[in-house]
């Protein structure tokens, strides 16, 4: 699921990072930059998966300094938000 996104994105002109913070537990998945310097950041869960207290403390916290962070649930949520994306028209944080 991870890599599928990665690459849709890359398709279109993402890089993306794998977001890793040894002394800050909880950061989101991918850090993601598209050509025209935009960055976001996505939270990957499988369909049933749940945001640890952890991660909505750092989503707050990210969304506090106005970052764009999206909690992304099974490739069905992928596919959503790749196409909202490619159709500039992303909407809310979470897609299932």
């Amino acid at each position: 699921m991870e890599k599928a996104m990665v690459r849709m994105l890359w398709n279109l002109g993402c890089e993306s990072y794998k977001f890793v913070s040894p002394n800050c537990r909880g950061v989101p998945d991918r850090l993601f930059i598209t050509e025209e310097g935009k960055v976001f950041f996505a939270e990957l869960k499988t369909i049933k998966g749940r945001l640890s207290s952890l991660q909505e403390n750092q989503i707050k916290k990210l969304k506090a300094l106005k970052q764009e962070v999206y909690v992304i649930y099974g490739m069905e949520g992928v596919r959503k938000f790749v196409e909202d994306f490619q159709n500039n028209r992303l909407s809310g944080t979470e897609y299932r």
